[in-house]
C-alpha cells in the first residue's frame, strides 16, 4: 500500500515529465539488490526504467508497466486524483487501476532481496508515454533488440481484473491536419474549408465500418470480431461566420489483420489526395498532413506460449482470453517472447473520474507475482 501511495502522488501525465519517479523507483529497486538502468527519452525530460536480478544471461521473466498516466483535467472527481483515498475496500486516485497497482505489486514482490539470489534473470521494464502511443516501450523494445537482449516470458500488467490474457488487437493512431483559406461566410466557395474538408474525411472513416464488419474472420475471438475505426476528436475553425482555415482530426484504429489496416490506409491516403486535389483548385497552399501518433502490434493469440501457460497454472484458470484494449506487449512479442497479459484492476476504471483499485486486487496480484518470481 505504501509503494502505491507514493507513485500515485506522482502526478505522471503522459504530457509531463515522470524523472522523479523513475528515480523514486531506482533507488526502491536498488535497494532490493536490482541493477539499474535508467534510459532517457530524447527530450531529456523522461525515461524508462531497465532492473534487472539474477544472472546477466539470456531468457529469463519480464515484468512489464508503465509510469504515466491519463489526464484529470475536466473530470468529474470527488477525492483528490493525485492522492491516494482509501474507502470501502477501494483505493481511490489516478493511476492506480491503469497501472500504478500492478507497478507497486512488483516492487513487493521482489523488495525481500531474495530476487537478486535468482539463477534466472528477472527483469522490471516501466515505461513512458504508453497511453499516448507505447513511445516508451517502443524505444526500450528497440534498445533491447539493439543489444540482443532476448527475454523469454513477458507478464504485461495491464488492468484484466487478474484474468489471463494471450491476445489482444493492435491500435494505431493519427492526426491529421487539414490547411485551407480562410474567408467571409457569407461566400462559402471563396475559400478552402479545412473543418468541411475535416468532416468529409471523418465521414470517409465512418463509412469503411460496414466492409470491415463484413470481413471479420468466422472464428475470430476478439470482441468485436473485426477491426474497429474510431474518430476521437475534431478541433478547427473560429467562428460561425468565418470559413475555417485550419482543423485538425484525431483518429484510430485497432486492426485484427494486417490486410485490414492496409486497406483503410490505403482507402484513406486517396480520400486525403481527393479532398487536397479540390482544396488545391481553391487555395494552392493548401495542405493535408497525416502524422503517425503510433502503430502498435497487437498480441496475436498463439498455440504455444509459456507465458500464458505459467500464468493459468499458478492462478488455477483454465484457460486465457482477449481484450479489446492495447498494451505494449506485441512489442515483446515481436522480440521473440512468449507474451501474456495479467493485471489488478479493471478496465472499466481507468481513465474514468473516481478511478479505482480495489484493495482484494492489488493484494491477489501481489500473491501472483511473488509465485511468479519464485517460479519463473
Amino acid at each position: 500500500m505504501a509503494h502505491l501511495r507514493a507513485l500515485v502522488a506522482f502526478p505522471s501525465v503522459s504530457s509531463a515529465p515522470n524523472r522523479d519517479l523513475v528515480a523514486w523507483l531506482a533507488d526502491r529497486l536498488e535497494d532490493a539488490g536490482a541493477r539499474v538502468e535508467v534510459l532517457a527519452a530524447p527530450c531529456g525530460a523522461k525515461a524508462n526504467l531497465w532492473a534487472s536480478f539474477g544472472p546477466d544471461a539470456p531468457g529469463g521473466l519480464v515484468l512489464s508497466g508503465h509510469t504515466d498516466v491519463v489526464p484529470v483535467e475536466g473530470q468529474d472527481w470527488t477525492r483528490p486524483p493525485f492522492a491516494l483515498t482509501e474507502e470501502d475496500g477501494r483505493l481511490y486516485g489516478r493511476g492506480t487501476c491503469d497501472m500504478k497497482g500492478f507497478v507497486a505489486a512488483c516492487l513487493a514482490a521482489v523488495a525481500d532481496g531474495g530476487a537478486a539470489r535468482r539463477r534466472t534473470p528477472l527483469h522490471l521494464a516501466f515505461t513512458y508515454d504508453e497511453e499516448v502511443g507505447c513511445l516508451g516501450g517502443r524505444a526500450l523494445t528497440a534498445d533491447l533488440a539493439a543489444r540482443g537482449i532476448r527475454p523469454g516470458l513477458v507478464v504485461v500488467g495491464e488492468p484484466t481484473g487478474m484474468a489471463v490474457v494471450d491476445g489482444h488487437k493492435g491500435c494505431c493512431e493519427y492526426t491529421v491536419r487539414f490547411t485551407g483559406l480562410a474567408g467571409h461566410g457569407s461566400d462559402p466557395g471563396a475559400g478552402a474549408n479545412a473543418v468541411e474538408a475535416a468532416a468529409r474525411y471523418a465521414a470517409r472513416l465512418i463509412a469503411l465500418r460496414p466492409r470491415l464488419a463484413a470481413a471479420a474472420p468466422a472464428d475470430e475471438r476478439f470482441q468485436p470480431p473485426w477491426t474497429t475505426l474510431n474518430v476521437g476528436a475534431l478541433h478547427g475553425g473560429a467562428a460561425h461566420n468565418v470559413i475555417a482555415e485550419e482543423a485538425r482530426l484525431d483518429w484510430e484504429m485497432r486492426p485484427v489483420r494486417a490486410a485490414d489496416a492496409d486497406l483503410v490506409r490505403t482507402e484513406m491516403a486517396a480520400c486525403a489526395a481527393e479532398l487536397l486535389a479540390e482544396m488545391h483548385s481553391i487555395h494552392p497552399g493548401a495542405a493535408i498532413e497525416t502524422e503517425v501518433v503510433g502503430e502498435v502490434a497487437g498480441l496475436d493469440p498463439r498455440p504455444a506460449n509459456a507465458a500464458r501457460d505459467l500464468l493459468c497454472g499458478l492462478t488455477g484458470q483454465n484457460g486465457a482470453g482477449t481484450v479489446p484494449f492495447g498494451t505494449e506487449a506485441g512489442l515483446y512479442q515481436a522480440l521473440g517472447a512468449d507474451v501474456a497479459v495479467c493485471g489488478p484492476g479493471h478496465i472499466a476504471q481507468a481513465h474514468t473520474a473516481d478511478e479505482y483499485l480495489a484493495v482484494d486486487q492489488l493484494g491477489a496480484c501481489c500473491t501472483l507475482l511473488r509465485r511468479l518470481v519464485a517460479a519463473a
